[in-house]
């Protein structure tokens, strides 16, 4: 068997001679003993600047978590796609941020600082825990008077619109209402030349089917959003048909309709506006002309069991509140000389003798 041959370090005086060697082959080389020195030098040093460069290059990307005080962090500098902070759901997230802290950070951008130059920040995403931890510390708890927070480079405002979304999108829990109002907000505040544009951009990973449903409750919010009471309850179906009926000219009957009483219930909102959707959906095309004919045709009989629609065309709907019985009268001809006649009847068939 053939012996190992043990290698050994050069010495200084091998090093020396290698480098007289070196410098008669290479006169206006650099000695070999300085070239590993300034090696070894700049292996000790770079690591340290390589990791601060490194550090200062993940802050300015907003990859790095800081923890800034609740009180720097502007919640309305973007209007919100959630509509409230209720639920059960909501007190879950309480009592895990409680339990085990705010594992996810927020995300921010930052905004032009307070007259006293305290920095100042604006949501980007995260309202839900942000929420939480301020009612964590209106309790009491102190601890949680600060944010794990990414600083995000400067965004457009549609990009910061479309980074809000996405993170609720992820976790699909926007109810139909409230994806169509956040693209008509983003829209009208300028973050997109178009609502359309905003659905498209704002749900740009959603089918076009999905897409289209958003755009018909934009519809919605913008006509009738100011009105309604349970407009998160409202479901798709009958959304897509209330959204139709608008788009038909049924806005100034439906806000009629929301102006007059406060609904008691989703239910009874949602029967309300179908109701009046139903007067603008059932007519018949006439082949021979593309598009919707003006003139609306009215079917007789009861629209649900608490309310019938008459052959001219006047609805009369029952309602009960517990003590009272509540008789509304819907219909384009009524005035205040109609109501006039309806009392003046009603009085005498309540108070004629027997």
């Amino acid at each position: 068997m053939a012996r190992r041959r043990k290698l050994e370090a050069p010495t200084a005086a091998d090093l020396d001679k290698l480098d007289a060697d070196f410098k008669r082959a290479n006169p206006a080389a650099a000695p070999i003993a300085q070239v590993a020195a300034d090696a070894a030098g700049a292996a000790v040093l770079d690591p340290g600047g390589r990791a601060e460069a490194a550090l200062e290059q993940a802050h300015k990307d907003g990859r790095l978590i800081v923890e800034i005080p609740l009180g720097q962090i502007e919640v309305a500098a973007m209007t919100r796609d959630r509509m409230d902070m209720s639920g059960e759901g909501f007190e879950e997230l309480k009592l895990s941020i409680q339990a085990n802290g705010l594992r996810l950070p927020i995300e921010v951008y930052a905004l032009p600082p307070d007259p006293g130059g305290a920095p100042k920040y604006g949501l980007i995403s995260g309202y839900r825990r942000l929420a939480a931890l301020q009612d964590l510390t209106k309790n009491g708890q102190g601890e949680f008077a600060t944010a794990k927070a990414l600083i995000r480079p400067e965004v457009s405002p549609a990009k910061a619109f479309q980074n809000m979304v996405e993170e609720n999108e992820v976790r699909e829990d926007l109810s139909h209402f409230e994806r169509g109002r956040i693209a008509s907000l983003a829209a009208h505040q300028g973050a997109f030349p178009s609502t359309q544009a905003a659905v498209d951009g704002l749900f740009a990973t959603g089918s076009k089917a999905k897409r289209s449903k958003i755009r018909s409750f934009a519809v919605i919010f913008d006509a009738l959003g100011d009105l309604l009471t349970f407009p998160k309850e409202l479901r798709e179906k009958d959304g897509l048909q209330i959204a139709n009926a608008l788009r038909s000219g049924a806005e100034p009957d439906m806000r009629r309709v929301l102006e007059a009483q406060t609904p008691n219930s989703a239910e009874e909102e949602r029967a309300e506006l179908l109701a009046i959707a139903q007067d603008f959906l059932t007519t018949p095309k006439d082949p021979a002309k593309g598009g919707r004919p003006k003139k609306r045709v009215q079917k007789p009989g009861w629209i649900n069991p608490q309310e019938v629609r008459l052959d001219s065309g006047i609805s009369l709907a029952h309602d009960h509140d517990g003590t009272d019985h509540i008789v509304r009268i819907k219909g384009r001809q009524i005035d205040r000389d109609f109501m006039d006649q309806v009392l003046k009847t009603l009085h005498y068939m309540l108070d004629k003798p027997d």
